[in-house]
């Protein structure tokens, strides 16, 4: 089949290629070859790729049509493969931190983070945070002034929830809740205040968990029917025993685009998570429902799963923050193996602060299985004063950042624009080499992981119990060979090398964070799913260095395109520099704060008046 490709691509070795504003790299726009594909056109595909020989011949087109191929497949570059995403301890220092002891508690390294905070209203009456959200901090104060309880909002909550289901909304939030378990929790904290015992910030306050990550009493379902079947639920993950510790109440399993496999956020055996902002829209995924349950004001933060910007994505295109920590920094134990060298467990929240208080809970730096990797010390920002934040260089590559709708691009440009002139930061200007190959690279390893990982359980039935889109998906994964994945992890290794040399001249790499804003829901999509990779490229398209390079990233809401749809700005930051994207996202909340708009859906669970 060799002659049928096109040349395969020559890298010239890393160590010469420039990385200047002036460099002759051409920058290569994602141009996708494959139709979109939902409804009967999904089932006729599916059969198609499930049809051995039908499917080595479609599978070889659309590879060689894609460029992997030419960019993966057959490409000729030096480098050796790098298999996971490991960094040493940083060799750098962060501005204006607190420096954390490594065995503090969970409720301990909560104290910490709200000593780094700025000073928060006496009242929910009198709180400044004048926009739609609640913070956690707002619900911690309301309960100790006994404005309410955790019983009382949890009492909403539900109600909210039942209210999110009925026919004109059908929000599709959550996959499983237990109310008995969640008025059972909502008790306790309740009397631990009454007690005047909280045992933290987070006592009380509701936090969901996406259904990609155990948590009891709830099975763990990776958005399937049938997985936790084979793989049950046994106990909390790591994460989620860290903010049971805290006190918090955990509210139930959010919904997900199944197994992660997708960007939308359509679930054909959940129903499909609506965007806040207009229900007619994609919430995205695959962190699909701890977007929406955030923006919809039913949860101040929620945990999510980040290995393809599936907590970055919704989180821009629902209007809230999400942040994705340096590989490692998270401890996996008790999250669905899904795939082992890109995922990461994220958080999404109403604002940064939240994202902090969260991060301080679950963060415990642990990577058991490389211990040549020693943790670098827990860092957090000192966010009470923005002005301390001074001399950073924000890396833009122009190509790729104007690769996106003129509406997100101006947006984006202005906010640069705001940044320069309230805090200094500057802009420069750098070229970042095969972006694309990148994309494709990263694309191979999850969909080579995903299978591998479910391989022993991937018989026929299992196999027809996924959804449509899923099924196609996987045929998909499923094509890639062995070969492919190692030639896409010298890949890997090549693009660590760029982004390093990035950081020398550059404190973080900005971008905006999706490429398109949320497309519209289609009929057609609802009971088989879809299979949209144009668009999908679009929204994934400065996702990858995240998830590839087990590299920290945050996004921001920072506007808003003609249709009222949310717009984010991401900073993509160093190894184990969490403590400095924070503080830039602060920064960046603190000056696109004032222009934030209330969402089409939202419940008040604190019953503001």
């Amino acid at each position: 089949m060799g002659i049928f490709y096109e040349e395969p691509k020559v890298y010239a070795p890393k160590e010469v290629v420039d990385l200047g504003p002036q460099s002759k790299e051409m920058y290569l726009r994602a141009n996708v070859k494959a139709p979109r594909m939902a409804g009967i056109v999904i089932k006729i595909a599916v059969w198609l790729l499930e049809s051995w020989i039908i499917a080595r011949i479609a599978t070889y087109i659309l590879k060689k049509d894609n460029l992997i191929y030419k960019l993966i497949s057959f490409a000729e570059q030096i480098e050796s493969p790098w298999f996971a995403p490991l960094h040493p301890p940083k060799d750098h220092e962060e501005q204006e931190t607190k420096s954390i002891q490594s065995d503090l508690t969970p409720p301990e390294r909560v104290e910490q983070a709200m000593d780094c905070l700025p000073p928060c209203p006496e009242t929910v009456a009198d709180s400044s945070f004048t926009f739609w959200r609640w913070t956690i901090r707002d619900y911690s104060r309301a309960y100790l002034s006994g404005e309410t309880t955790p019983t009382m909002v949890a009492v909403r909550l539900l109600a909210a929830v039942k209210h999110s289901l009925e026919p004109n909304l059908q929000m599709g939030f959550f996959i499983e809740q237990n109310t008995e378990d969640i008025l059972k929790q909502a008790t306790e904290s309740t009397l631990r205040y009454e007690r005047g015992e909280p045992i933290s910030v987070l006592d009380g306050v509701p936090i969901a968990v996406k259904d990609e990550i155990d948590c009891l009493p709830y099975p763990t379902t990776g958005g399937t029917t049938w997985l936790h079947k084979v793989r049950p639920c046994k106990g909390d993950a790591c994460c989620v025993q860290h903010l049971r510790s805290c006190g918090a109440i955990l509210v139930g399993k959010t919904n997900m685009h199944e197994l992660g496999t997708g960007i939308s956020g359509i679930n054909p055996h959940y129903g499909v998570t609506k965007n806040p902002y207009n229900i007619k829209r994609i919430c995205g995924g695959s962190s699909s429902g701890s977007a929406a349950v955030v923006a919809a004001g039913l949860c101040p933060a929620a945990l999510g799963v980040d290995g393809g910007g599936s907590v970055r994505l919704p989180a821009a295109l629902c209007g809230v923050v999400g942040f994705k920590p340096t590989f490692g920094c998270i401890s996996h134990t008790g999250v669905l193996p899904l795939n082992w060298t890109v995922g990461s467990i994220g958080i999404l929240a109403g604002t940064v602060e939240d994202v902090l208080i969260v991060h301080a809970a679950i963060s415990d730096h642990i990577v058991p299985s490389e211990p040549a990797y020693s943790p670098p010390r827990m860092e957090f920002p000192q966010l009470k004063s923005t002005s301390s934040i001074s001399n950073i260089n924000l890396a833009k590559y122009s190509e790729w950042f104007n690769d996106s709708n003129a509406e997100i691009r101006s947006c984006c440009d202005q906010a640069l624009t705001k940044l320069s002139t309230h805090y200094g930061w500057k802009t420069v200007e750098v070229t970042l080499p095969d972006i694309e190959a990148m994309r494709l690279a990263h694309y191979l390893t999850i969909g080579s992981e995903c299978t591998t990982s479910l391989g022993p359980h991937l018989d026929k039935s299992n196999t027809k119990q996924f959804g449509w889109d899923t099924r196609l998906a996987m045929s998909l994964y499923g094509a890639f060979s062995g070969k492919e994945y190692l030639n896409a992890q010298r890949l890997r290794r090549r693009q660590m090398y760029f982004h390093r040399e990035i950081f020398k001249i550059a404190d973080v790499i900005v971008t905006p964070t999706t490429g398109v804003t949320a497309y519209t829901i289609q009929s057609d999509a609802l009971k088989t799913g879809e299979l949209d990779y144009i668009n999908g490229a679009s929204l994934v398209r400065y996702m990858i260095a995240g998830n590839f390079l087990g590299l920290p990233a945050i996004t921001v809401p920072i506007g808003y395109d003609k249709e009222g749809l949310p717009i984010g700005l991401q900073f993509i930051g160093q190894p184990w520099a969490e403590a400095t994207l924070l503080h830039l996202a602060f920064a960046t909340q603190a000056i696109c704060m004032e222009n934030y708009r209330d969402p089409e859906v939202f419940f008040d669970l604190l019953k503001k008046e």
